[in-house]
Formats: C-alpha cells, sequence, structure tokens
C-alpha cells in the first residue's frame, strides 16, 4: 500500500523543452557529451560549483556573454498547467500521503522558475509538500543511490510503502532498485494527474 509519493519537478508538473535547451546549448558551442562539459554540469547541478562559477566557465571556454549563456541556459524551462497544481493540492489536503518533491534542478533554473510563477504561485506549490529537495541544495542528484537513500533514511520512508514519479527511465530504474514503485511518466503521452488511472494496481 502506497504511504508516501516522490514527484519529479521537471516534465511532471512544469513542462520542459529538452530539444531546445540541446539546440541553444549546440548554438553556443557546448556539448552535453563532452565529457568536461558533463562534469560540469553535474557539478553545478549538485551545488558543488557556484553559478558564478559554472557561467565564467562558459563564458571563457566559447567565448560567449553570460546573458547568452543565460538565455541559453534557461531556454528549457516552458509552463506550468495549473490542473496539475489543482490534482497536488487535492492529493495534499485528502491526507492520505506523505508526498515530496526530488529533483535535479540547479540555482539558475529555480532563480528563472520563482520570477516567472511570481512568489505566491511557487509558496502554493512547495507548501504541498512535506520535504522539498533540489539537488544543488542537497549536494546529492539521479539517478545515483545515495539520492534515494538520503530520501527514505531522512523522512523514515519504507521503500515497499513509496511511489516515485520522474519521467527519466534511469532514474527510476535506480530507484526501483532499492524497492521503490515507480512510474516513468513519459511527458506527451501522459500527465502526473492520470495518476489513479495509471498505477491503479497501487491505490
Amino acid at each position: 500500500m502506497i504511504k508516501n509519493i516522490i514527484f519529479d519537478f521537471g516534465d511532471i508538473f512544469i513542462n520542459l523543452d529538452k530539444k531546445r535547451f540541446a539546440l541553444e546549448m549546440r548554438l553556443l558551442g557546448i556539448s552535453e557529451e563532452n565529457k568536461e562539459v558533463k562534469f560540469v554540469l553535474d557539478q553545478y547541478e549538485m551545488g558543488l560549483i557556484s553559478t558564478e562559477e559554472i557561467a565564467k566557465f562558459f563564458v571563457v571556454k566559447n567565448n560567449i556573454s553570460p546573458e547568452k549563456f543565460m538565455k541559453a541556459w534557461n531556454s528549457i524551462l516552458l509552463d506550468f498547467p495549473l490542473q496539475r497544481l489543482a490534482f497536488l493540492k487535492e492529493l495534499f489536503k485528502s491526507k492520505k500521503y506523505r508526498l515530496f518533491l526530488l529533483s535535479n534542478t540547479n540555482d539558475l533554473h529555480i532563480s528563472w522558475i520563482q520570477k516567472n510563477w511570481g512568489q505566491k504561485l511557487y509558496q502554493e506549490f512547495k507548501d504541498c509538500y512535506e520535504k522539498f529537495y533540489l539537488s544543488h541544495e542537497i549536494h546529492f542528484r539521479k539517478p545515483n543511490l545515495d539520492i534515494y537513500q538520503f530520501v527514505l533514511q531522512q523522512n523514515n520512508l519504507l521503500a515497499s510503502e513509496t511511489l516515485f514519479i520522474d519521467d527519466t527511465k534511469v532514474n527510476t530504474d535506480a530507484a526501483s532498485t532499492l524497492g521503490i514503485h515507480v512510474w516513468n511518466l513519459k511527458p506527451g503521452t501522459e500527465d502526473v494527474t492520470e495518476l489513479y488511472t495509471k498505477k491503479a494496481d497501487l491505490f
């Protein structure tokens, strides 16, 4: 029986344009396949280097302006369909489950979201969760197993009573090795609001 639900953020609640992001970065000469670039991105996502440091890295390495980098970096972020917030609020009000957010989110992206949404909407969203875990604040990132173990241990959760929802298969695959129930949600064809339909066997 599910007692705890852990949600990802991007493409679960806020829509993302990963193809556009990759294109915008390529136009600046930045390839996510480059080992050095990938290492820096992972470090930034875990909050191990600052926004100023990552911006300087790409500005110097690719001879671009900080403004161009920031614009390309945030190009991945799209809209937040409010029916998803309404669904989340109903889950919260039901008090049937302990709700958590667990996201690979960096400082630049969360700052953009807070500004774009406005503090009121952002706080409404955040208040639905018992804990709001962003990778750059806790210094772990998915799909590394330690991030899931951290959430389970910090909150005394049993994996067998926990559902993790994420759009990235490598993330849900990792969580499932710990005995956590998972839903690898497919953006564009599935929506988090369909939870009770798509995972009816768990409820």
